[in-house]
């Protein structure tokens, strides 16, 4: 009686808070679980649109594992997304450091709204630039048409495609996350430096021992975010793909797409999607607990 009284009290207490979180939580539970939870019931089924839908057990998760296509794809999920969980997390912290040493105002803001201007745009928007960049007729071309160079369409290559991907994506990221390690230096003891300063140390000794110390938090943070999105790449796969570099870019949820929408096997589709929500999941846990992170 006396716990009850408690929480009864507590919610009494916080009852305008709990009221504010109510639409948050219907929202979660209407568009995330209710789903989540339709999608597991299918995924043991032979779904059918029109009629009664089968139960087939573990059939669909049988074939998953026995596709050499399903094998194909999650390796190159795995290559692109280990990639930009990487370079999307160490390459704007080199951009985020340097910029940091930029003593005019005017340019350093300069530089961080070109930076950041990229992760802005959509996808269908970065495609159609690089696209244009990339072309035949292109930028890239043009340029080396002056230089006596053959015209080259690059993103019908397959032996280019991972590295394209991998540098398009990082370009339109870096802008973001650096903006978040600037906001991170931005909250360091500008005392620190001074000391540092009378003690001598230069520009590489103050951002080796104390900025870089100083964004471990924000590191640990970025490194979460971006394993949380590595197993769910889509938007710049629909976008850049083309047949002839499909078997190198093709990830997994363009694949749960192909079989979902297009062949309409929802069954199998939906046996892909529990496993890369697993997966992510069980991933998203042990980067957690190997960083050390802490909410």
């Amino acid at each position: 009686m006396k716990r009850r009284s408690a929480l009864q009290q507590q919610f009494n207490r916080y009852r305008v808070l709990y009221l504010m979180i109510l639409p948050t939580l219907l929202y979660f539970i209407l568009f995330s679980i209710f789903p989540l939870a339709d999608g597991i019931k299918m995924s043991f089924q032979d779904f059918r649109f029109v009629g009664a839908s089968s139960f087939v057990g573990i059939k669909n998760y049988q074939k998953m594992f026995s596709t050499p296509g399903f094998w194909n794809v999650f390796g190159n999920t795995l290559i692109l997304g280990l990639s930009n969980v990487v370079l999307t997390a160490f390459v704007p912290m080199v951009i985020a450091l340097s910029l940091n040493e930029v003593v005019h105002l005017p340019l350093k803001r300069g530089f961080q709204s070109i930076l950041y201007l990229p992760h802005i745009l959509s996808w269908v928007v970065v495609g159609g630039i690089w696209t244009f960049i990339l072309a035949p007729g292109g930028l890239v071309n043009s340029i080396g048409a002056i230089f006596g160079k053959e015209s080259v369409y690059f993103l019908a290559i397959s032996s280019y495609a991972r590295g394209l991907f991998i540098g398009i994506n990082l370009w339109k990221q870096a802008g973001y996350v650096c903006i978040l390690y600037l906001a991170a230096i931005a909250g360091i003891n500008p005392a620190v430096y001074e000391a540092a300063l009378i003690d001598g140390a230069n520009g590489f000794q103050r951002a080796w021992f104390i900025t870089i110390p100083e964004l471990v938090n924000t590191l640990k943070v970025v490194l979460l975010l971006n394993v949380m999105g590595a197993l769910r790449i889509f938007d710049q796969v629909y976008v850049l793909r083309n047949e002839v570099i499909a078997e190198k870019v093709d990830v997994l949820m363009y694949y749960v797409y192909i079989h979902g929408l297009e062949k309409f096997n929802i069954g199998y589709a939906s046996a892909v999607s529990i496993f890369i929500f697993s997966a992510t999941f069980v991933i998203t846990l042990l980067v957690r607990k190997v960083s050390k992170y802490h909410v």
